[in-house]
């Protein structure tokens, strides 16, 4: 599809010659550095939301092409929202799930399925970016990475 369509979009070009470009340049080399915990750490002296913004380099936006034709920006919980209620409805459809024995699925079945399993990979990217902290004080980790390991061994 065309560019204004998708869904997974890199944040606009932040301009030459400003902090932010300065920072970015920062992360750029330190991740060539083939040592990936520097490459993450903030810099001395640097303000931690200017840093977190730079690397933030991606927005999510939500088109199911049905009800929302145009992406629009919405937050994560917004997302999480519509994307759950997209993939019921893809689950609860016939003509793409078949429940009855015999019928036969359709000639798009995976290319559905695939943006169904790309979707939700956004969340899991989700909560390991911005909740890992609360699922640590939880000691739930063992459980999220072993549900992440089973969808990434079966994706």
């Amino acid at each position: 599809g065309s560019r204004s369509s998708k869904t997974f979009k890199p944040k606009k070009n932040i301009p030459e010659g400003s902090h932010q470009y300065e920072l970015l340049k920062h992360a750029e080399a330190t991740l060539g550095s083939g040592n990936l915990r520097m490459a993450v750490m903030l810099p001395e002296g640097e303000d931690l939301n200017e840093w977190v913004a730079v690397n933030s380099k991606y927005e999510y936006h939500w088109a199911d092409g049905t009800n929302i034709k145009k992406p629009i920006k919405c937050s994560a919980p917004k997302y999480i929202d519509y994307l759950m209620t997209w993939v019921q409805d893809q689950l609860d459809d016939e003509t793409l799930f078949p429940s009855k024995i015999g019928v036969p699925f359709p000639k798009n079945f995976m290319s559905v399925a695939k943006t169904i399993l790309k979707r939700l990979f956004r969340v899991y990217a989700h909560i390991y970016h911005q909740h890992f902290d609360p699922v640590i004080q939880l000691q739930e980790e063992a459980h999220l990475n072993t549900s992440f390991k089973h969808f990434i061994f079966f994706v």
